[in-house]
């Protein structure tokens, strides 16, 4: 799901930015994480001062906040964030297939089909990952929007604090892929309601993966009894 924007030399610690964001979209960040500027800069080869600057982006982003006594640190979503924030993300990306429906050429709906056959002969795996971020970038790409595109990327940098994405479980990843499919025959007949709802089941989809892997981690306060 998720898709962070393309690296931007010109912006302070632009690179250590982009890093950070992946090893955040990829689990070597996780959430409640302190983020120590020697470690990192050790860890990336970099001084601590474009460390500093990505930090704050991160803060500015809202991936990461201060932590008392402690620093930064990686935030942690409670279960009314993640509702709505998959909310959010039915209603953003509905409606971009919906417009996609409408204004998307024939090369960019055989593209996205190409992309998603692609998905599917990746299985569970990290290309799948990479897959999946091009699909949906595409299919913004398709919506012809550049402002519910601005948004849909704001969404999606939150929700890289839930950690890898879920295309990893073989179950779900092959689920992903017939939920794009059913998306891609409506766009396909011009559907601009079918293709809305299509990829709301998609992302629903998602939600349900989601809240069962936050529901199975322990609580604060779990004894262990």
């Amino acid at each position: 799901m998720s898709q962070p924007d393309a690296p931007s030399e010109g912006r302070p610690g632009g690179s250590v930015y982009d890093r950070l964001l992946t090893d955040l979209h990829e689990g070597r960040l996780q959430p409640g994480m302190r983020l120590l500027e020697t470690e990192l800069a050790e860890r990336l080869g970099v001084s601590r001062t474009p460390v500093r600057e990505a930090i704050r982006q991160l803060e500015a982003d809202g991936l990461v906040t201060h932590v008392p006594r402690q620093g930064a640190a990686i935030r942690t979503l409670d279960y009314a964030e993640l509702m709505e924030l998959y909310e959010m993300r039915a209603v953003l990306e509905g409606t971009a297939a919906r417009l996609a429906a409408r204004g998307a050429s024939d090369i960019e709906i055989e593209e996205l089909f190409a992309i998603n056959e692609a998905l599917a002969q990746a299985g569970p795996t990290r290309e799948a990952w990479v897959l999946n971020r091009q699909f949906h970038a595409a299919l913004l790409d398709a919506a012809k929007n550049r402002f519910l595109r601005r948004s849909t990327q704001g969404l999606q940098k939150a929700l890289m604090i839930l950690g890898p994405t879920t295309l990893l479980q073989p179950e779900r990843a092959e689920n992903a892929v017939a939920e794009h499919q059913a998306v891609l025959e409506a766009i396909k007949a011009r559907d601009g309601v079918a293709a809305e709802a299509a990829m709301r089941q998609h992302v629903e989809g998602a939600q349900r993966v989601r809240v069962r892997a936050l529901r199975a981690q322990p609580a604060p306060d779990d004894l262990g009894f």
